[in-house]
């Protein structure tokens, strides 16, 4: 494809996925990281001339995407959440708009000057990292069993400055015996019912990493054990924002309302409208 312009090249990439059922704008994806340019730039210059060596790159990308199920943001190295840059890669899950949503309600909800937030299964660090860099007082702990997973996160608090302190191990249990409160306490946890994982894309399926996608049979695994142990820790004045699987709304809030009589709880929907988020919020304190 030598001596093509832009939009003769993004219109070779997007009929190729398109035809082989995969996102159409992976080509205006690829051809953003090679130009580091933003989307507006390249739709100003559809009728720039391409370099031969970006069009063979980009051509062997959307490739590698289509036949190899590789995600494109493995490809780039990364993915943006929340108006930053985040490394992802194999033992991360990559970071989805959904969970743009979840971060954007917590800072809704939250009420304290200076926050301490803890992120159970933090993965790339995307939730923790952007409460850190959002509130600038708050004390933020991010916490996941892979330890290549907190390497990634770590990298990326580095990369963008972040105060998060990281810890290693099994959804609340480093935390549980530290005599610590938190006001927040967010996650993002596996939910997809095993039985689910042969009808997963192969994007997903083949190169994200399983820790982080399944929970058991119907999806609520993590959930009931967070739910299950997270009372200790809980400060007087207390939010507890998850990410939940569409359809599983209303058995997550059933499950909290189960553990919280007094707890406000409710079920919000994303920009889709699928059930994706479920927050509840103390509203007396807690016995000790």
């Amino acid at each position: 494809m030598a001596n093509k312009k832009i939009y003769e090249v993004l219109k070779w990439a997007s009929s190729f996925c398109k035809e082989n059922g995969r996102d159409e704008n992976i080509g205006e994806l690829l051809l953003q990281h090679y130009l580091n340019k933003s989307r507006s730039q390249i739709l100003a210059s559809l009728h720039d001339e391409l370099d031969p060596s970006v069009i063979a790159s980009l051509e062997r990308d959307v490739r590698l995407h289509v036949e190899d199920a590789i995600p494109v943001q493995h490809i780039i190295g990364s993915e943006q959440f929340y108006g930053r840059s985040f490394k992802v890669n194999s033992d991360v899950l990559i970071p989805r708009p959904e969970t743009e949503e979840l971060v954007y309600y917590i800072l809704q909800k939250n009420k304290s000057v200076s926050p301490n937030i803890v992120d159970i299964g933090t993965g790339s660090g995307a939730i923790a990292v952007t409460l850190a860099l959002e509130l600038e007082d708050a004390q933020v702990t991010a916490v996941d069993i892979s330890s290549k997973a907190l390497e990634v996160a770590r990298e990326n608090a580095r990369a963008l400055r972040a105060k998060v302190r990281f810890l290693e191990g099994d959804l609340l249990e480093p935390v549980l015996h530290t005599n610590e409160r938190f006001d927040i306490v967010v996650s993002n946890p596996p939910y997809i019912p095993v039985a689910d994982e042969a009808s997963l894309s192969p994007v997903v399926r083949d190169h994200e990493p399983h820790l982080a996608l399944f929970a058991g049979e119907d999806g609520l695994a993590c959930y009931r054990r967070i739910i299950a142990e997270v009372q200790p820790i809980l400060s007087s004045d207390w939010l507890i924002a998850f990410e939940v699987g569409a359809g599983q709304g209303d058995a997550v809030k059933q499950l909290l309302q189960s553990a919280f009589d007094d707890a406000e709880v409710e079920v919000i929907y994303d920009i889709n409208k699928k059930d994706r988020m479920v927050f509840a919020k103390g509203v007396r304190p807690l016995q000790a």
